[in-house]
C-alpha cells in the first residue's frame, strides 16, 4: 500500500493518490487529470474508484474528465446529487482497492453530503481517515457555505458538524492519521494549520474545535465567530462539481490560442473581456496594457482570480510571461474561468514593441515613502486582512482589505491622494490595477509594502483604532 499527498499550494489543496495490488484510488483530484493519468501509467495500475469528500466550492475537482478517461466511478457519501453517473455511497459503505478497504463515514455538517474515507490496511486495521473539509489540522470545516442548498442556518450545520466529529471522529484510534483537503491559506476554514498531516490523538490535544469537554453550544459559538464572507465564485464552483463541465482539454484549447497585438486589441474590444495581466508587480507598475488587472502567477494566484473576477463566466484575454501560458490557463481552470479568448502572442513586450498605449503605476520605494508621509495628515490605505493590520501597522492608517475593495473604492475621493500598501506589494499592485482601471490616478503604491515600511523610521503600532478598520 502507498499513500501519495499531492499538494497545491496555491489553493492549499490536497489530493491522494492511493495504490494496493493493481488498484489505485484518487481523492479530490484538480481540474487537470494528466499528472494523475501519468502516476497511474508509471506505477502500472488500474484506477478503481474516484472518491470526492464533498461538492468543493473552493476549486473545480478533476472528477468528471478523469472518470471519462479511466472508466473508474465517481463516489460520493450520502446526499450527494450529480447531474452526472456517480455513486451515492451509503453510511458505512465499504469500497476495495487492492488489499485495502475504503470506508465511507458520512460526516455532514461542512455539508450534508460531507463524507470523510476511512482507509483500512491490508491486516483490517484502521490505518488514515481523508477527512476533506469536515477536519482540518488545527481546524474544522466552516459550517456556512452550505446554509441554502440545506435550509439550515450555519448554527444549525454547526450543531450538525459537532456531532459528525464526536460520533465519527473521535471515536477513532488516536494513532489513526489525519489527511485533511486543505491547509492554511483556504477560505474553507478559519484556523488551518501549516501541517498538512496529523494524527487523531494529536488533534483531539490541540485542535480548539476538538476539545473533550466542550459543549454543542460552545462548538457553535466558536465555529462560527469571526467567518469571513465566502468568496463570490464559491457558489459558481459548487455548481460546476455538481453538474460537470467542459473537458480541461478544450479550457487549454482556447486559452492557448495566441493573439497578435493587433488582435489582441480587436478582441478585448469587440468581447469586453477582462485583461488579466499574470506577471509580477515590479514589471506590470512599469508599463501594463491599459484596464488590465495584475494577479501575478506567482502568488496566491487562483484565490484572488477568484476572489475579485468572481464571475466565472467572465471573458478573460491573458498577457503573461513568454512561455507561463499553460500555466496560467491550467490554473485559471482550477477555480471554473473556463471563457478564455485567448493570450497576447509575445507577452506584453510584443504590445510595447508594436507601438500600443501603454500605462503604468505611481511606485515609490518605502526609503521615499519615509522621506513624504506625514503622519496625521497624509491618508495611508493598509490592504492587508484585518488580522495582519490589527498585529501592526502604520499610524493613522486606515485597514481596508484588498477582499473588500469592491465596497471601500465607492468612498474614494479622486481628488485626495493617498498612498497605498499591503504586505509585500503583490496584494497592493492588485489593487492599483483595479483602482486605476476605475479611473482613480489619486494615489501611490509602496513598493515591498509593510515588510519594507517596517524597515524605516516610518511610526508603527500595534494598537487599532477602532474608527479606520473598515466594517
Amino acid at each position: 500500500m502507498q499513500i501519495e499527498q499531492i499538494y497545491t499550494g496555491c489553493l492549499a489543496q490536497g489530493a491522494y493518490y492511493i495504490t494496493s495490488n493493481g488498484e489505485a484510488a484518487i481523492i479530490d483530484p484538480l481540474r487537470e487529470t494528466q499528472p494523475y493519468l501519468d502516476r497511474l501509467e508509471r506505477d502500472g495500475v488500474k484506477l478503481k474508484y474516484i472518491f470526492e469528500t464533498h461538492f468543493h466550492a473552493d476549486f473545480v475537482s478533476g472528477h468528471v474528465d478523469l472518470s471519462r478517461q479511466t472508466g473508474a466511478p465517481i463516489v460520493y457519501g450520502p446526499n450527494a446529487t450529480c447531474e452526472f453517473d456517480c455513486i451515492s455511497a451509503k453510511d458505512g459503505q465499504e469500497f476495495s482497492i487492492g488489499n485495502i478497504k475504503i470506508k465511507v463515514l458520512h460526516t455532514p455538517g461542512h455539508t450534508m453530503e460531507s463524507s470523510t474515507f476511512l482507509l483500512i490496511d491490508e491486516n483490517g486495521k484502521d490505518h488514515a481517515i481523508f477527512s476533506g473539509d469536515t477536519l482540518f489540522i488545527g481546524d474544522v470545516g466552516r459550517p456556512d457555505l452550505a446554509q441554502k442548498a440545506a435550509h439550515m442556518t450555519q448554527e444549525q450545520l454547526a450543531a450538525t458538524l459537532f456531532h459528525s466529529l464526536r460520533t465519527k471522529i473521535m471515536t477513532l484510534a488516536d494513532d489513526v492519521i489525519v489527511y485533511p483537503a486543505h491547509g492554511a491559506g483556504s477560505a474553507c476554514g478559519k484556523n488551518m494549520s501549516k501541517e498538512t498531516v496529523s494524527t487523531i490523538g494529536d488533534q483531539k490535544a490541540t485542535n480548539y474545535a476538538l476539545r473533550a469537554n466542550m459543549t454543542e453550544a460552545e462548538f457553535i459559538q466558536e465555529v462560527t465567530e469571526g467567518l469571513l464572507p465566502p468568496p463570490a465564485y464559491f457558489g459558481m464552483n459548487v455548481a460546476m462539481n455538481k453538474k460537470g463541465y467542459d473537458s480541461f482539454e478544450n479550457v487549454l484549447d482556447l486559452g492557448m490560442r495566441s493573439l497578435s497585438p493587433s488582435e489582441f486589441e480587436v478582441a478585448a474590444e469587440e468581447t469586453g473581456a477582462l485583461l488579466l495581466d499574470t506577471r509580477k508587480n515590479g514589471e506590470f507598475a512599469k508599463g501594463f496594457i491599459p484596464q488590465s488587472v495584475n494577479i501575478g502567477i506567482d502568488g496566491d494566484f487562483a484565490p484572488w482570480v477568484g476572489a475579485l473576477i468572481a464571475d466565472v463566466k467572465q471573458p478573460i484575454l491573458i498577457i503573461c510571461e513568454v512561455g507561463q501560458e499553460e500555466e496560467t490557463v491550467t490554473r485559471l481552470s482550477r477555480v471554473g474561468f473556463d471563457n478564455l479568448i485567448g493570450h497576447l502572442a509575445g507577452g506584453f513586450d510584443a504590445w510595447a514593441k508594436a507601438g500600443k498605449e501603454i500605462d503604468t503605476v505611481n511606485r515609490i520605494s518605502a526609503e521615499q515613502f519615509a522621506k513624504e508621509v506625514k503622519i496625521g495628515k497624509s491618508k495611508i490605505i493598509d490592504i492587508r486582512k484585518e488580522s495582519e493590520y490589527c498585529a501592526e501597522h502604520v499610524e493613522e492608517s486606515y485597514s481596508k482589505p484588498l477582499a473588500a475593495i469592491n465596497e471601500w473604492v465607492k468612498d474614494i475621493n479622486p481628488k485626495e491622494h493617498f498612498y497605498l500598501h499591503c504586505a509585500g506589494g503583490y496584494r497592493s499592485m492588485i489593487a492599483a490595477s483595479i483602482l486605476e482601471a476605475r479611473g482613480f490616478r489619486n494615489f501611490t503604491e509602496i513598493e515591498g509594502g509593510f515588510n519594507a515600511i517596517a524597515k524605516t523610521d516610518v511610526p508603527k503600532t500595534d494598537f487599532v483604532c477602532q474608527s479606520k478598520v473598515l466594517k
